[in-house]
């Protein structure tokens, strides 16, 4: 188990030293013995998809199950005040992309003892990406419950309204066909795509063209190397020459999901994540591979995970810990998961759930199994916050035309350089201290 930072150290880590007295409070908290996780929700139809998971909870292990749900906006940070005061819940959800976060501070505690020593988890039975993204420095730090890759949504019913062939539902169109029907597709009050002007969305985008967010060993960007220059010029393309797109409002607000449930936007870059949402529009719709670049369709796969908390103490408490985010992350619970369609589940014995619309969402499984297109995890660092909120200062301006690419990435790449090198410094001082 790793060495536990002391509150101060932590406060100082996550940059809430100034918030920690707004925590100490006193709480009635929830009763003994119960089985307490936390997740983010953001709709009434993600609440429901939790309060059935919170139902199985029960019937599972015969105790009373409290979950903690929070905006996926506010989480992060509700969640490091729990984990600073103590009162983090027993098992946490965790984005795939904080994990390396959390298990560098030794916020969460590995799993692999607790792995080892249960002959009825089988860890082959969730995908391999899945278990890349759960992970740091080799060791297990959460248990998977989604895992995808991006896709494209598109709008079947504009395309046959404008006459339009539907696209292969297997076969990734390249980055040229896409452009020209993006731009054939635009017209008064139509757009032909719609994505987030932000790395985020980018970056699958840059793992098409053969490029990376950083070098393999991470300690430097490569957001200036020619495969990334080409990714990033041909989404802004989009956005500012061809103005195939809606045109944005607020950088901080824009919304994809909104803008194609409008139902005037024939293409849409997410992730099945959105599926259980996208199933309000008002029209026929249905997801494909992601478009191929030079090194084919690799956009991005990301994925979340339950862990438990260092702060959790050994004996009856982690040994319910345990047994909760087995439940969490069982075929049972993930049937529940996929079944609203929420997302792909992270167990391969899950995988068959999945219920229409749309259709063809069963590329899902085939991309992650390696049997269609394919997929890049998401390759993140244990300071990935403070890379995006960089990322989001300038970079956003090139979707609006302000500032062109050359430059945005020029003033990047050194700050950017710095995070990496802090990055592996916090990497070195885990090591040293687990060590």
């Amino acid at each position: 188990m790793p060495a536990k930072l002391s509150r101060r150290s932590f406060l100082e880590l996550t940059g809430l030293a100034g918030l920690g007295a707004a925590v100490t409070g006193c709480s009635t908290g929830p009763p003994s013995g119960a089985a307490t996780w936390a997740m983010w929700s953001s709709s009434a139809a993600e609440k429901k998809v939790w309060e059935d998971f919170s139902q199985y909870v029960e019937q599972q292990l015969g105790v009373k199950s409290v979950p903690t749900l929070t905006p996926s906006s506010g989480y992060p940070t509700k969640l490091d005040l729990q984990l600073v005061s103590g009162t983090a819940s027993l098992v946490t959800a965790i984005n795939g992309t904080l994990i390396p976060t959390y298990a560098a501070r030794g916020a969460h505690r590995p799993l692999d003892d607790l792995i080892k020593a249960d002959p009825d988890f089988d860890l082959d039975d969730f995908y391999p990406t899945s278990q890349r993204i759960s992970s740091f420095n080799g060791k297990t730090y959460a248990i998977g419950f989604d895992v995808a890759p991006t896709v494209l949504y598109y709008n079947k019913t504009l395309l046959q309204k404008q006459g339009i062939a539907l696209p292969s539902r297997t076969e990734p169109m390249p980055w040229a066909t896409f452009r020209d029907l993006a731009k054939e597709l635009t017209g008064k009050d139509q757009y032909g795509f719609t994505c987030a002007p932000a790395i985020d969305d980018l970056v699958s985008w840059i793992y098409c063209a053969g490029g990376n967010v950083m070098n393999d060993a991470a300690d430097r960007s490569t957001l200036n190397a020619p495969e990334a220059m080409q990714a990033i010029q041909f989404v802004i393309d989009l956005f500012v020459k061809d103005k195939v797109t809606p045109p944005i409002k607020n950088l901080v607000t824009e919304s994809s999901l909104s803008n194609f449930i409008q139902g005037n936007v024939a293409f849409m870059q997410n992730g099945p994540w959105q599926v259980v949402n996208v199933r309000k529009a008002k029209f026929d719709w249905d997801v494909i591979p992601f478009p191929a670049g030079a090194a084919g369709s690799t956009p991005r796969v990301s994925g979340s995970s339950f862990g438990i908390p260092s702060g959790v103490r050994e004996g009856a408490e982690l040994d319910l810990a345990w047994k909760l985010l087995k439940t969490l992350t069982s075929t049972g619970a993930l049937d529940i998961y996929a079944k609203a369609g929420r997302n792909n589940p992270a167990r391969l014995s899950a995988g068959s759930a999945f219920q229409k619309p749309p259709d063809n969402l069963g590329i899902v499984q085939d991309i992650l199994a390696g049997k269609l297109a394919g997929g890049h995890s998401f390759d993140v660092t244990t300071n990935w916050n403070q890379v995006k909120q960089l990322l989001g200062q300038d970079l956003p301006r090139t979707f609006l035309g302000q500032v062109s690419v050359t430059d945005a990435i020029a003033g990047l790449t050194p700050r950017l350089d710095i995070l990496m090198r802090q990055h592996q410094d916090t990497v070195r001082q885990s090591a040293a201290r687990k060590g």
